[in-house]
């Protein structure tokens, strides 16, 4: 079963100038780990990264590869992502972790919604 973490790294520009705190989100799959993919070809909510801890752009790009990356393309349509993205926006700011279990749990009742 997959496992989602979500944190908040430093990273100073180029040339040592400003620092600023980039979002990452890894997806973990036994002992593998691999980067979650923005997921741009699909909608282009924030070329900039991802977000959560609100309900904003940054947390929409977020629900869309959850729900892709956990459920496929098929299901990473707006009247569902932009539903997890209620998720998305109730998660902690300084990081997270998320099981498939509970994304799958959050499309499945966004699909009841949108019934």
């Amino acid at each position: 079963m997959k496992t989602y973490h979500g944190y908040r790294q430093m990273q100073q520009a180029l040339g040592g100038g400003t620092t600023t705190r980039v979002c990452v989100v890894q997806v973990c799959e036994g002992d593998a780990k691999r980067p979650l993919p923005l997921r741009l070809d699909l909608r282009n909510h924030s070329p900039s990264g991802f977000e959560w801890s609100y309900g904003g752009s940054g947390p929409a790009q977020l629900a869309l590869a959850l729900v892709a990356d956990c459920c496929g393309d098929a299901a990473a349509e707006p009247r569902i992502y932009q539903r997890v993205k209620r998720l998305v926006a109730a998660l902690p700011h300084e990081g997270w972790t998320l099981t498939e279990q509970q994304v799958r749990d959050a499309v499945a009742a966004a699909q009841a919604e949108v019934r």
